[in-house]
């Protein structure tokens, strides 16, 4: 089943809340469906987790694809697109071990992972359900020319997972897209909970 969603300002909100504090009633509204959806695919995330409230946490997780959509607008400045080289490992931090570069071919089909971060480097090898799910949208972002999230659920190394990854157009030129950056991050499903029906969604940044 594939769905395509709108973009979502929920950035930063309740991101001062202590954990003693609620979170304010306008960052959970239209959003609680989402949200929940968030928890089920994340429910464990990073340091953060100990000095914020449960739903900040999986918004704070969500946004990978955001730090690394800020990295991607910064490089761009006046230009519409990013050059390959102007994406620097060293500025995205830890969130470069959950990164990747496809180097576009033509055909786009013969396209391939050129660089993989250390979290993801087992995970994109030629019959990896997941690389396919990626590399499937890889024609959207190039006649688009936009950023794309993508996140559902498949198979890793025959085990359930549920994902959500972004993918950033590059262009050395400023015309042809030659390179896509990538980042994603993934939890394997519990044992005892059945993969289901494969799902993705996906929303343009």
């Amino acid at each position: 089943m594939l769905t395509e969603d709108k973009p979502n300002p929920l950035h930063n909100c309740g991101a001062q809340s202590s954990p003693q504090e609620p979170v304010p009633r306008d960052c959970l509204g239209s959003e609680r469906e989402q949200l929940l959806l968030d928890a089920v695919m994340f429910p464990q995330t990073d340091e953060i987790s100990t000095i914020i409230s449960d739903t900040v946490k999986v918004v704070f997780k969500r946004r990978l694809v955001d730090r690394v959509l800020r990295h991607w607008t910064e490089m761009a400045g006046e230009q519409r697109v990013p050059r390959h080289d102007q994406i620097e490992p060293s500025k995205l931090g830890v969130d470069w071990a959950n990164c990747f570069v496809i180097a576009v071919q033509s055909p786009v089909s013969l396209s391939y992972f050129a660089v993989c971060g250390v979290n993801l480097s087992f995970a994109f090898c030629t019959d990896d359900s997941l690389a396919g799910v990626l590399l499937s949208h890889l024609p959207k972002v190039l006649s688009e020319r936009g950023c794309l999230m993508i996140e559902g659920r498949t198979r890793l190394h025959d085990i359930g997972i549920l994902y959500r990854s972004g993918l950033y157009p590059l262009s050395d030129d400023g015309i042809v897209i030659d390179h896509v950056l990538g980042a994603a991050n993934y939890r394997p499903l519990p044992e005892n909970e059945d993969l289901g029906a494969p799902f993705v969604r996906t929303k343009w940044l």
